[in-house]
């Protein structure tokens, strides 16, 4: 059976069309709304999947609101309705697999790295940091990693400009002659 909702955005825009049946319901969502909508971002991971989850939650909710008899319970109602869409949604979906001989590997991006080995490096480079002292560790971290400039980091710090960069100086000369920096660049 359909119903007509509209028959023309005239009659869309009119006060009528702004009444609803169950205005507890309007006052339901305009209250719960971000509590509701972290639920669902928490169940898809993705913004936009969790608006379109939680707008298919309420419309469930809205259809069965005459039929909810505890309305403290709303809450616990559409999280429950919310986590059965989604495991619909989950089941529905189209997985695409095709049997083949040989698998393929993606073609190297020229100028890229491989990701391990970047990461590797980044790992190698925190152990190496880590290894200066205190001082200089600060100061290129600072510096180099939260992007100050020489003069922020000596305000950061209370130092001069002049031993920011003598410390940086000195700092970046051990960690060129780090060992382990040395073998994971290679």
């Amino acid at each position: 059976m359909t119903t007509l909702v509209c028959t023309s955005a005239s009659k869309a825009a009119g006060p009528a069309a702004q009444t609803l049946p169950y205005p507890s319901f309007s006052s339901y969502v305009r209250a719960r709304q971000p509590v509701l909508l972290r639920t669902a971002r928490s169940l898809t991971g993705n913004p936009s999947d969790a608006e379109d989850l939680l707008q298919t939650a309420l419309t469930k909710t809205y259809v069965a609101w005459e039929r909810i008899e505890d309305h403290r319970a709303l809450d616990g109602y559409v999280r429950r309705a919310l986590l059965n869409t989604r495991t619909s949604q989950w089941r529905k979906r189209k997985v695409d697999e095709f049997a083949c001989e040989e698998l393929p590997e993606p073609e190297p991006v020229p100028g890229g790295d491989d990701p391990a080995e970047q990461q590797a490096l980044r790992d190698a480079m925190w152990r190496a940091i880590m290894r200066l002292p205190a001082r200089q560790r600060a100061m290129v971290v600072l510096r180099y990693y939260e992007d100050l400039s020489e003069v922020q980091t000596a305000e950061v710090l209370g130092v001069s400009v002049g031993t920011v960069k003598s410390a940086v100086s000195r700092a970046i000369g051990k960690l060129r002659e780090d060992a382990e920096l040395g073998l994971v660049r290679r």
